[in-house]
């Protein structure tokens, strides 16, 4: 049997994200259409005071995990024209504040760092059928991907451009409270 916790009676506790029922999505557009795509390798901490507000996040992001169901392209988004992995390293998120519903959070790419808002949904805290305690919060953003050093692009016929600036990014996150 599960029971779910209110955002009034949060935890205290530090949370390990569980990346096998957890995603991190992007979105860009691509042409006259959008590419999606995600990150399979990723970890997180999260940080859970007597209130929504306490929470904190940290989360690294293996970029050369990048799938879009397409290996050329995920080839030519690690090279040096998008992520350049072999020098940058991985993307990383720090949070500085949530109010509950706003997470503002130092976001890395590529070795520029950028204050990013993101707009966080609490789903709630349950019990896993292992005796397991379990967090879930959802968040969107957007970033000019030129703000982190990713811009390289091709000029199309009438003044377009081959890859979008603007890349929504979606989490859907799943943390199990780490025993003490």
């Amino acid at each position: 049997m599960t029971s779910t916790i209110s955002p009034n009676e949060v935890i205290s506790g530090t949370w390990s994200i569980d990346p096998s029922h957890s995603e991190v999505g992007f979105t860009v557009r691509h042409l006259m259409s959008k590419v999606r795509g995600q990150f399979e390798k990723f970890e997180g901490k999260i940080t859970t005071g007597e209130s929504l507000s306490a929470t904190r996040a940290e989360a690294t992001i293996d970029l050369n995990s990048v799938n879009t169901r397409d290996e050329q392209r995920d080839g030519h988004l690690r090279s040096a024209d998008f992520f350049d992995t072999e020098k940058s390293g991985p993307m990383t998120f720090s949070s500085l504040s949530f109010d509950g519903g706003t997470a503002k959070g130092n976001l890395t790419i590529k070795g520029v760092t950028n204050e990013v808002e993101l707009d966080v949904e609490f789903l709630g805290i349950e019990n896993d059928p292992w005796g397991n305690q379990r967090i879930g919060f959802e968040a969107t953003t957007e970033i000019n991907r030129k703000d982190f050093g990713v811009d390289f692009n091709i000029p199309l016929d009438g003044g377009k451009l081959l890859v979008g600036d603007r890349v929504s990014i979606t989490l859907s996150i799943q943390a199990v409270l780490d025993q003490a």
